[in-house]
């Protein structure tokens, strides 16, 4: 009887315990998703700040080599100058005395009468979103007018459905070879250099703080206006944006420089300014992107590396901006800034749509390559083309007829190869 106790005790023990470890692996699962959620959000915000520190830098570049050809043209005006001056004097050296020959003007002089011809502002481009900008204005801005809003992608031949064999395929050549998700690096743009030494040379020169003092002092009513235009800057049309954006830069490209100037205005809209900057060369880019991928032709003389590299690096362009997209849509809408094309009725939509196009052409001439080399020594290849039908398989949420048939042969090469 007391052995019989004994075991209905350490079994409502042990039930406890069980209870008690399943609360905690509970608790541990929970915990464990909210890390991966926050982790996943991290990881977007790294990806879009990256994006805007690299605009930012950009931009930056561009104005310091602005800022230098500004400072070299004075020195090159005054040797001009002093050449002309000689030459005049040396054909009416009889017709002009010393009472009335003119001194070479200054460094701060030429300054000064550069900034009175910046003082009065140009107006604003206003919209023209009424009508659609016609092909040769979209050629002259060098930007292609934007395409016709998408298809229905759930109608005619352009079907689309979620594939799940897809996301099973590229699972199971991941847990195969874990060590071939390795992504590598793109290659890094190179950007003008300015070193310590250089920027420090510039800021030292006289003529430049002198001249930075004279735009903060004399060019307020100016800036007041540009800080006014800014701040109830609304547009209806993003293709409003972008040449409201050149006529900004090209109005601060008046001042010595824009930076050191702007910081002495507390109330200029600085964070309203680059998303506007960062919105006009976003649809730019999306545009070009589009038109790039809708077009991709391959060619089957190129090498098989040169190919895919350059439909991975489309790819990769996709993914950036479908990476950065709610973030920007956030942004983008707090600002009064046009968002609506990046929404899947938008330019997104019709990039969804032309992402088949170049899944299709990945997917056949990976599919033709390891036929010819009978699959022998092509995981790595293999996997390559898994990993591109997984990714734009989740970025258009799904696969229309034609691209479901260029999976379909893939896979039937890779699960023989997978067999041997």
């Amino acid at each position: 009887m007391k052995a019989q106790q004994e075991r209905k005790m350490k079994k409502e023990e042990d039930e406890s315990l069980i209870f008690y470890l399943k609360k905690e692996v509970e608790a541990a699962l929970l915990r464990t998703d909210s890390l991966e959620k926050e982790n996943r959000e991290l990881r977007q915000e790294v990806v879009r700040l990256k994006a805007q520190i690299t605009s930012l830098k950009a931009h930056d570049n561009e104005r310091k080599s602005m800022l230098w050809k500004k400072l070299q043209n004075p020195f090159d005006s005054s040797k001009t100058q002093v050449f002309q001056q000689k030459q005049s004097d040396s054909v009416k050296v009889s017709e002009r005395s010393v009472e009335h020959s003119s001194p070479r003007p200054s460094l701060q002089e030429l300054a000064a009468r550069k900034e009175k011809q910046a003082k009065v502002p140009n107006p604003p481009p206003r919209p023209t979103s009424v009508a659609p900008p016609s092909l040769k204005e979209a050629n002259d801005n060098k930007l292609p007018p934007p395409p016709p809003p998408p298809p229905n992608m759930s109608s005619g031949s352009k079907a689309v459905r979620r594939v799940p064999e897809v996301v099973e395929f590229y699972r199971l050549l991941t847990r195969r070879d874990a060590h071939m998700e390795n992504r590598t690096n793109s290659a890094a743009v190179p950007v003008v250099a300015f070193t310590p030494s250089m920027i420090g040379e510039i800021e030292n020169r006289s003529s430049y703080l002198s001249a930075i003092k004279s735009d903060v002092e004399k060019q307020k009513e100016f800036i007041n206006f540009l800080i006014k235009e800014v701040e109830s800057s609304a547009f209806n049309d993003i293709s409003d944006v972008k040449p409201f954006v050149k006529w900004l830069d090209d109005e601060l490209s008046s001042l010595v420089d824009e930076r050191a100037v702007l910081k002495h205005f507390p109330q200029w809209p600085e964070r309203k300014a680059d998303a506007l900057r960062e919105a006009a060369f976003n649809y730019r880019d999306l545009i070009n992107l589009e038109s790039e991928v809708s077009s991709f032709q391959d060619n089957p003389k190129d090498p098989l590396i040169l190919a895919l590299g350059r439909m991975q690096a489309l790819e990769r362009s996709i993914d950036n901006m479908e990476r950065t997209r709610e973030s920007m849509i956030k942004r983008y809408r707090d600002f009064q800034i046009p968002w609506e094309w990046l929404l899947d009725t938008g330019l997104i939509g019709q990039m969804k749509l032309s992402s088949f196009r170049l899944a299709k052409v990945y997917l056949k001439r990976t599919t033709k390559e390891l036929q010819l080399n009978d699959c022998s020594g092509e995981d790595n290849l293999l996997l390559q083309g898994a990993r591109f039908a997984y990714r734009v398989h989740q970025f258009a949420g799904g696969f229309d007829a034609e691209t479901i048939r260029a999976f379909q042969e893939l896979k039937k090469i890779g699960m023989d190869s997978l067999k041997q």
